[in-house]
């Protein structure tokens, strides 16, 4: 009898304290419930990155010299110069010069120890690709000027912690009451339809000022 009575002892105890994980993994739950949404609708929201953010590296042709700094400096011998000795002048000239990003790790001391400041750190973020191969960007490519979120007109800018009131740090303390972080893309395209319309009728309204001037 008294083996019987220990086993539901035991067995009580295993369901409470089950009881008691399972309320605890809940409330979590119901917490992360109750917080506002403040994902940013990418590719319609961007956040602008930091100042030092390490981002696709620019490279300018006719300051680099091919002294082969970044390759020694790199910690994984990534940059490739190809040049080759004039005879005449004795000095390198530069054929060719590619970086692959596939590899990169964004570490910067290319960028640091340049002599020449060929190399620069630009804030472009998106090189996803379908091959890797294409992820290999020679001389022309890392040449192109990088693009900025700011300036894209199909891309809503967003600044890290700038949307949120002033003394507010964590973006789960805002009142409910407030604009949540982001639109949606259906709010984008209403906003982006309003605009276009009311930019037609003030085209419409100059247009028929004109006629009217030149009818005067």
């Amino acid at each position: 009898m008294l083996g019987f009575l220990k086993k539901v002892a035991d067995y009580s105890k295993d369901a409470i304290g089950a009881a008691k994980y399972l309320s605890q993994g809940l409330s979590v739950t119901f917490d992360h419930m109750r917080r506002r949404p403040i994902t940013v609708q990418y590719p319609y929201e961007k956040l602008i990155p930091s100042e030092r953010y390490r981002g696709r590296i620019h490279y300018e042709f006719d300051k680099c010299i091919a002294c082969e700094v970044c390759v020694r400096v790199c910690p994984i011998n990534l940059p490739v110069v190809d040049w080759v000795m004039n005879k005449e002048t004795k000095k390198k000239e530069l054929r060719n010069y590619s970086i692959d990003f596939g590899v990169c790790i964004f570490c910067g001391n290319c960028v640091e120890y340049c002599p020449t400041n060929c190399l620069s750190m630009t804030e472009e973020y998106e090189l996803a690709s379908f091959d890797r191969h294409s992820l290999n960007y020679d001389n022309v490519a890392l040449g192109r000027l990088p693009t900025s979120v700011t300036t894209d007109p199909s891309v809503k800018p967003l600044r890290e912690l700038a949307y949120l009131p002033q003394g507010v740090m964590d973006p789960h303390d805002l009142p409910r009451n407030q604009k949540r972080a982001g639109s949606l893309p259906s709010e984008l395209l209403d906003a982006i339809s309003t605009k276009s319309s009311q930019s037609d009728n003030e085209e419409m309204v100059d247009n028929s000022d004109n006629d009217n001037q030149k009818s005067i």
